[in-house]
């Protein structure tokens, strides 16, 4: 029996809280413990298409970067032939998933994000410190609670978007019909976000579109425990399909293929614009005008008011200048100081000492 007079809800999200990994408190114990478990193990990352794992043979390391000698895992490349068959999936996918009722799909993320609070917060949590050197705390704010706002409150706008509606006039009842793209998503995501790692394809998904998505060659350990977390949230095969390889191999196919619809970037300035460039290349050959979207960082700034606290404010600047080494599209990379401070350059570099 179907509920055709069913009036879905999204639950109002909240930021997911921060846990504080006190010495011995449970969070700490089990994320020491999954530190300890992917430490002792090697992962072999296949390829994920179509819902089936495929193994190529043509394998690259997972590494931890502050300590290379020690090898993760291994993972997959994918080529022309694998390429192929996660187009020719995600296509057929989109035929189910673009006509899936909106709630549907929302309950796919929301418990995607349900199971990150607790089940798998200390395997992304630890993924993400082995495989891109951050400490827990980083890895908790970026791996737990980011991704997990993002699954939340993508779903709350997603229903928002829906319900803009336009205006009618009498006797006539004006609706608009938000469809997805007529095509496949292209997800390239960074190193240095596990959570954009799991935004990019995800937010592309819950849209109604299916996406073709290349993790960072450095970062494909934490992604293969982000499709474990969709997988078993019960997303269907073959609306995200995990592509890992070479940016030349995968990047040229898919961005040649008829059935484009939309880029999804984060990374540096000159591969996005070299994407761009190659879409205005082959606009001739898309069955419709791709959707670009990209991300290459900025220009973060500091600004200090005068009432500030001096000495919080030179550790908030080295903090957001260089935690991370700074490989952060947030990074601080200006600071814009009142002379009445009197903090001058010394001051800045040696720590400031007088009020």
């Amino acid at each position: 029996m179907s509920l055709s007079n069913l009036n879905s809800k999204v639950p109002s999200p909240i930021n997911e809280p921060v846990l504080s990994y006190k010495p011995g408190s449970p969070e700490t114990l089990a994320l020491k413990k999954e530190l300890e478990r992917q430490l002792r193990e090697t992962v072999d990352i296949p390829a994920i298409i179509n819902g089936r794992e495929v193994r190529t043979g043509k394998t690259e390391k997972c590494v931890v970067p502050h300590q290379h000698r020690h090898v993760l895992g291994q993972y997959h490349q994918v080529g022309p032939s694998e390429v192929r068959a996660a187009i020719d999936g995600a296509m057929k996918a989109w035929q189910d998933w673009s006509r899936m009722p909106a709630e549907s799909r929302q309950a796919i993320f929301l418990k995607a994000a349900e199971l990150l609070t607790h089940k798998h917060r200390s395997i992304l949590n630890a993924a993400t410190m082995l495989g891109q050197s951050k400490t827990c705390y980083q890895a908790e704010i970026d791996a737990a609670c980011e991704f997990i706002d993002f699954l939340r409150f993508n779903t709350y706008f997603q229903e928002q978007i829906y319900s803009i509606q336009p205006l009618s006039s009498a006797a006539v009842w004006n609706q608009m019909e938000y469809r997805p793209l007529e095509g496949f998503v292209f997800s390239v995501t960074p190193f240095n976000f596990t959570s954009i790692a799991g935004n990019l394809p995800t937010s592309a998904a819950l849209m109604g579109n299916v996406s073709l998505w290349k993790p960072a060659s450095t970062a494909v350990y934490s992604g293969y425990f982000i499709m474990k977390l969709l997988e078993e949230a019960g997303l269907p095969p073959g609306v995200i399909q995990f592509i890992p390889g070479s940016g030349a191999v995968v990047g040229d196919l898919v961005l040649k293929d008829a059935h484009l619809g939309g880029i999804h970037f984060t990374g540096s300035t000159g591969v996005f614009q070299n994407m761009w460039k190659s879409v205005g290349e082959n606009i001739h050959h898309y069955r419709s005008y791709p959707r670009i979207v990209g991300e290459t960082g900025g220009k973060d700034f500091v600004m200090a008011h005068a009432s500030c606290d001096q000495a919080a404010l030179v550790t908030a600047l080295v903090r957001g200048a260089f935690e991370y080494q700074g490989q952060k599209c947030s990074a601080a990379s200006r600071a814009y100081i009142p002379k009445s401070i009197g903090l001058g350059e010394r001051s800045l570099s040696c720590g400031a000492q007088k009020r």
